[in-house]
């Protein structure tokens, strides 16, 4: 039996019908009630739901054998998992975002406001480039607006909430989607299945 994290929500949702497209369909997993774990002895594989951010720890520390997790979650804790595939669901961008006209003066400090401080921290490294990160855990975009900081490292999907508030994308640092993840160990006693459940989704995803 293969343990599979899900991400809660309407990506989790999408990512269930990309795993039952490929065969390893759950009924009980439809059926609502208060449940928490949906086992399909066909399909040989155990489903459970969790919060998108907590996926790659269920993963690393091995109550899950596969999940699905975004790049940003890879990116700014960096588990100790297998990336085997992009699922190319969920598809969008961490961004720097600014108040329209915003100039960067260079000779100061630039305050960046975001709760990915790890990949806004790597970013502006590589341009080595003084910042004051503030961690916030939501509503970013207020951050400028209100003087808290210069600019913010966000997720960006449409663009519609930026332009809401007068903001604008001035770079972009990098591409997310949902990935398919492996525990180390488990990937080593139970290749076979989890390479032929990788395989039967990549066959979905890259034809």
């Amino acid at each position: 039996m293969i343990n599979i994290a899900l991400p809660k929500g309407r990506l989790g949702e999408k990512v269930l019908a990309l795993f039952e497209q490929a065969g390893f369909d759950c009924p009980a997993i439809h059926d609502p009630g208060r449940r928490l774990v949906f086992e399909s002895e066909s399909a040989g594989v155990r489903y459970f739901w969790v919060k998108p951010s907590d996926v790659a720890i269920y993963v690393e520390r091995g109550a899950a054998d596969l999940g699905v997790a975004g790049k940003d979650i890879l990116l700014e804790y960096e588990p100790d998992v297998y990336e085997l595939l992009d699922l190319g669901l969920g598809r969008c961008r961490m961004a720097v975002a600014a108040p329209r006209g915003f100039y960067d003066d260079e000779e100061r400090t630039l305050k960046v406001a975001t709760k990915f401080t790890n990949i806004a921290r790597r970013y502006y490294a590589r341009q080595s480039r003084d910042i004051d990160i503030i961690h916030l855990n939501g509503s970013i975009e207020l951050a400028p607006i209100l003087g808290l900081s210069d600019v913010i490292v966000d997720i960006v999907e449409t663009g519609a909430t930026l332009r809401e508030n007068d903001l604008a994308v001035l770079a972009e640092v990098v591409p997310i989607s949902a990935r398919l993840i492996a525990n180390k160990a488990a990937y080593s006693f139970k290749h076979g299945a989890i390479d032929m459940i990788s395989e039967k989704l990549k066959g979905l995803v890259q034809p």
